[in-house]
């Protein structure tokens, strides 16, 4: 049931701030194509989907920043402070290649909260807020991913409005 109150358009939805063309990984490609569409467009976040679309988990730059810090600051109850350890550009590279030839699914996270193309614009920026990780649009139905929202899809839309 609708509310005669509300208006009933587009840019009232998540709809109206997604990027309805979203780059995608699939869980069987190697970390290293994630890594090179991230760094290539500048972003923080990818979505994993299937052969079919579905929305299946994000990919991002937590997963890269796990793998090159030691492990004894990443491990539960690990260390807080790792000032006294010393290491170079080329050390932080040379741990990262030690994953890179891994999939993607190794290191997707599948605990983001996703909203619906329909779901009402201020609760997906509340979310968007929250989460502090882009937020993926999946259909109700199909599970298909239908679009993704970041900080600069917002900013772009509220900008250009």
């Amino acid at each position: 049931m609708t509310d005669p109150d509300r208006p009933e358009r587009d840019d009232v939805t998540a709809t109206a701030v997604m990027d309805p063309h979203p780059t995608v990984v699939k869980p069987t490609d190697l970390i290293s194509t994630g890594i090179k569409h991230m760094m290539k467009h500048r972003y923080r976040h990818l979505p994993v989907v299937d052969d079919e679309g579905r929305y299946l988990g994000i990919f991002g730059v937590t997963c890269l920043l796990r793998s090159v810090l030691p492990k004894a600051a990443i491990m539960d109850k690990g260390l807080n402070n790792v000032s006294f350890i010393y290491e170079t550009v080329a050390d932080l590279h040379e741990r990262l290649r030690g994953v890179e030839d891994s999939p993607i699914a190794s290191c997707m996270r599948t605990d983001v909260q996703v909203v619906h193309p329909d779901s009402p614009l201020l609760d997906t920026l509340l979310i968007l807020y929250n989460s502090k990780c882009s937020v993926p649009v999946v259909e109700h139905d199909s599970g298909k991913l239908a679009g993704m929202i970041s900080y600069f899809d917002v900013g772009e839309h509220v900008l250009d409005a």
